[in-house]
């Protein structure tokens, strides 16, 4: 019931993408995803190419399955991690923070699938027109790197402009927001939040701690004065960067942010940290392993679909 379009193209059993998240989409998590069904990304963010081919290797023994690796196109050494990509390919690599059109020859050369994350119809088009095979419709619901446009709006409407399947994030978390994103015409979903808690993320925990005990709405919009607006959890750090916001002060606000996603990730700061979460941590409420996750999300989307199936019929 839950086999999709994405669930061909990438040779994987549910139509369950996890998120590229820096500092947080390492081999564990990432294989610990593909092997219970869905596809897992390493996310090169925070990783030099040394780091992400040492990634890629360990990924490779602990899962036999297809993974992926995100590609952050404002990599200070994007094209040596290119390289790395192109020398042991994954079966997929997401993109985004840029236009991936440059590469994606290359990565067609190597077969490669190549699943641009975009925040509007306009560049979702060209997406396509450039050879992407899927796109990642991210609503202003995420964590992280975020556009203007919700989900709700912006999924059906990238459906209605393309060819190539269309995978939906932001704010998904459970089986009802999957049964959403195929009702809007989603081949699939990309999830990060949900499995920033997950046991097999080795981010420190009070990191999980801080997502499992999150309210509705704890998250907030920092560094729009840059232009590329992020969305973390509340904190010091936040309220700090707000202010720099307010300030209009871009150079300040990009110079207090450096390395603060670390800071939180790697070391537990949760109060100077950059704890990048979307909306959906209110409704997260335990630490699972990634099985436990997607068993709950796969079985609960089967039963809300046969549900509705009887009250249409």
């Amino acid at each position: 019931m839950l086999k999709t379009a994405i669930c061909d193209l990438f040779g994987i059993e549910y139509p369950i993408i996890q998120g590229g998240m820096a500092w947080v989409s390492k081999a564990p998590l990432v294989a610990a995803v593909s092997n219970a069904g869905g596809l897992g990304i390493i996310a090169c963010g925070g990783m030099s190419s040394e780091e992400l081919a040492v990634e890629i290797e360990a990924t490779r023994r602990l899962t036999d399955k297809p993974f992926g690796v995100n590609l952050l196109l404002t990599h200070t050494h994007i094209d040596d991690v290119v390289n790395v990509i192109l020398n042991d390919p994954p079966a997929v690599v997401t993109a985004g923070a840029g236009n991936p059109g440059k590469y994606i020859p290359a990565f067609k050369e190597k077969g490669i699938k190549v699943m641009p994350v975009i925040p509007s119809v306009a560049l979702a088009r060209r997406m396509e027109r450039t050879g992407a095979d899927a796109v990642v419709a991210e609503g202003t619901e995420s964590g992280g790197h975020i556009g203007e446009l919700t989900t709700m709006v912006l999924v059906p409407q990238v459906v209605e402009a393309l060819n190539i399947p269309v995978v939906a994030a932001g704010g998904i978390i459970d089986e009802r927001g999957l049964v959403a994103a195929l009702a809007l015409g989603a081949e699939g979903v990309q999830m990060g939040t949900r499995f920033l808690a997950a046991s097999e993320t080795t981010i420190h925990e009070n990191i999980k701690d801080c997502v499992v005990h999150a309210k509705d709405r704890d998250t907030v919009v920092t560094g729009r004065c840059t232009g590329h607006p992020v969305r973390v959890m509340k904190n010091r750090l936040s309220r700090e960067l707000e202010r720099l916001d307010a300030e209009n002060d871009p150079a300040a606000l990009e110079k207090l942010g450096t390395g603060k996603m670390r800071l939180a990730m790697v070391e537990g700061d949760t109060k100077w940290g950059s704890v990048m979460c979307g909306q959906g941590a209110g409704m997260v409420k335990q630490v699972q392993s990634v099985a436990e996750i997607i068993d709950e999300i796969t079985a609960g989307a089967s039963k809300i679909m046969s549900r509705l199936g009887e009250a249409k019929g």
